[in-house]
């Protein structure tokens, strides 16, 4: 079985400095704070107002939750791995 240790250059690095990191970091997280907080907001005005309850609002609403699902899932992921500045999650992560 071959595995990533075996095939050299398999995933390329490029060496960065530390500051930009930890840059794209917090950029990650402001985005996936807000992102997470704007489409809940939106699915939560949608559940609570009859009137935006319409077939053409449904789009609005399953882009709003495949958004929120994204800024939570993938957020946090990015985030930790641009502190650690390498990816922390293993081989079969």
């Amino acid at each position: 079985k071959m595995t990533v240790q075996d095939v050299p250059d398999a995933f390329p690095t490029v060496d960065v400095p530390d500051h930009v990191h930890y840059t794209t970091g917090i950029v990650i997280l402001i985005v996936g704070i807000t992102g997470t907080l704007g489409n809940f907001l939106v699915f939560y005005a949608f559940c609570r107002t009859r009137s935006l309850q319409t077939p053409a609002n449904m789009l609005i609403i399953n882009l709003a939750i495949s958004d929120l699902l994204m800024s939570i899932t993938q957020s946090p992921v990015f985030f930790t791995n641009s502190l650690h500045k390498r990816w922390i999650f293993g081989e079969k992560g």
